[in-house]
């Protein structure tokens, strides 16, 4: 099944995004720096990752649990 069908798939693949690119984001900064087009979206999801990076990391322990025990 494709993630865009199954939900929890669609949280695990939005949560890696963020992730991965909050990481490229910080150590090669010049591949993020255009904020409008197709790499404004990979800018706004390290963005995302630097400001909520709580949230994400909850979000990223409660989706390997999930996937490890259901």
């Amino acid at each position: 099944m494709s993630a865009l069908f199954n939900f929890q798939s669609f949280l695990t693949v939005v949560l890696l995004v963020i992730c991965t690119c909050t990481y490229v984001k910080l150590h090669f900064p010049a591949i993020l720096e255009h904020r409008t087009g197709f790499r404004g979206f990979f800018w706004k999801a390290a963005r995302i990752g630097e400001r909520l990076s709580p949230w994400v990391a909850l979000g990223c322990l409660t989706m390997g649990l999930s996937i490890m025990f259901y």
